[in-house]
């Protein structure tokens, strides 16, 4: 979409466009960067407040992403004109409690009539300049660690068609609910080298951004890999968002999947999640620090991976 065109470029953008990061970022002054993103989404469930936090929760946790703190929200809302207000009001209410919850203020926003509705928000956030995380930084011996179990966009389509278990619905809803704000304040402590929230483009999508930011090669271990409940019985039904395919198609070059592996389990790894957990590298020492701060906190983590030296030089997955 952007080939062609000249990327911008000025002394105070530290990170820009070129790495597909999860937001833009503007140093202010030597104490001082902004963090800017915006995101929106389709309804996935069916009840609109349920859907404002997830749509509010995905875009908030690209700050969270970078190693930032939100700080300011405006609403962006696409609505059709001929429905019920109070769907609107629901749905503008579910962001705002995820807003407030980040510890953001909502100053704003824009709406315009359309057909289906759609909701998200453009966040700015702070960081101090020396404290940036990108999606680039990853080193040879990392460690892989994820925050929360893949498949929301698999519950999705099974809910779609009706077909998915209350237990699963339950358990996407946690998590899609859940902003990274935790894990990002656990970051700050210690020292990442790249970080990335799993969403559009699947596991294997944001592990490649990973590997070509740092020109390694990933190695994801699919038998750790965490799931949400029943995802490979939904998989194996085909109930996969076509996202997924979009996904294999675009990466499968840079993807190197043995021939045994369960071609279900691989289209899960290639699918869409919603406001889905960090994918972290980290060294051997700070992920086990991690790991014992955050079980200290009764959260979700999982060692999933680790990064080792690319010989091509231009970033590959590898699937375990």
């Amino acid at each position: 979409m952007l080939r062609g065109l000249k990327l911008p470029t000025h002394p105070n953008l530290l990170v820009g466009l070129e790495t597909g990061d999860d937001a833009g970022i503007y140093k202010i002054n030597n104490d001082i960067a902004l963090i800017q993103t915006v995101d929106f989404l389709t309804p996935m469930v069916n009840d609109p407040y349920i859907f404002g936090q997830i749509a509010a929760v995905n875009a908030i946790n690209d700050v969270y992403a970078m190693g930032g703190k939100p700080l300011l929200c405006m609403n962006i809302v696409c609505f059709p004109e001929c429905e019920d207000i109070d769907l609107l009001q629901k749905i503008l209410s579910g962001g705002l409690s995820k807003i407030t919850e980040a510890g953001a203020l909502l100053v704003g926003g824009h709406s315009v009539d359309d057909m289906e509705p759609k909701y998200g928000l453009a966040v700015s956030g702070l960081i101090t300049p020396g404290k940036v995380i990108t999606n680039s930084g990853a080193k040879p011996g990392d460690v892989l660690l994820l925050t929360k179990p893949l498949g929301t966009g698999v519950v999705i389509t099974a809910d779609k068609g009706a077909m998915a278990s209350t237990e699963a619905i339950n358990a996407a809803r946690h998590w899609m609910t859940k902003l990274n704000r935790e894990e990002a304040e656990l970051i700050e402590q210690l020292e990442v080298h790249a970080a990335t929230d799993i969403t559009g483009f699947g596991l294997i999508g944001h592990a490649l951004e990973i590997a070509r930011g740092g020109n390694v090669q990933i190695e994801l271990f699919t038998e750790e890999i965490p799931l949400l409940p029943q995802i490979m019985d939904y998989a194996n039904m085909g109930l996969i968002p076509a996202g997924a395919y979009a996904n294999r198609d675009y990466y499968q070059d840079q993807v190197l999947i043995p021939t045994g592996l369960d071609s279900d389990l691989r289209d899960v790894l290639f699918s869409p999640e919603t406001a889905g957990g960090m994918l972290l590298a980290l060294d051997k020492d700070q992920a086990e620090t991690f790991i014992r701060l955050r079980r200290r906190q009764q959260g979700f983590v999982q060692t999933v991976g680790r990064v080792n030296k690319d010989m091509g030089s231009m970033g590959t997955v590898l699937l375990l």
